[in-house]
């Protein structure tokens, strides 16, 4: 028989919590550009970095990611598909998370807003964020796209 909490009803497993982001690119001219946001928070508050957020108890991931790039940038997306999963443990300094990073497709001429815990959103020249830098291991996704 499985063991329950009885204060909390979970099993007694520690357990990582599952965020999604998403990949937005389009071209513009000879290069490419990325929809990325400015943290609003910490950890790296300020840094570029792919919309996204915490998955919620009872919800899709690829539900999640397509709610959490309308949150952040005001811009409704369609058609997540998974890129690449990354969960070592180290990734976040809040807490072990795994992260689901989808690709997912826009509408390239729509301008995005900032909402929810980004700071700002909009198209980035991926050389620009490279340069820059983003937050966590969200560069090494870039360099991989």
């Amino acid at each position: 028989m499985e063991e329950i909490c009885g204060t909390c009803g979970n099993d007694p497993w520690p357990k990582p919590s599952l965020a999604v982001d998403a990949v937005v690119t389009r071209k513009k001219g000879n290069e490419v550009e990325a929809l990325l946001i400015r943290r609003g928070n910490n950890p790296w508050k300020g840094a570029w970095a792919f919309p996204g957020g915490f998955v919620e108890l009872g919800e899709n991931p690829s539900s999640a990611v397509l709610r959490e790039l309308i949150e952040e940038t005001g811009i409704k997306g369609k058609n997540p598909e998974v890129l690449t999963v990354r969960g070592d443990p180290n990734r976040d300094p809040r807490k072990h998370i795994v992260s689901i990073f989808y690709q997912v497709d826009v509408d390239v001429n729509a301008v995005p807003t900032a909402g929810d815990d980004a700071a700002h959103a909009e198209w980035v020249n991926v050389k620009l964020a490279m340069k820059e830098g983003m937050a966590g291991d969200h560069l090494q996704i870039l360099q991989n796209l």
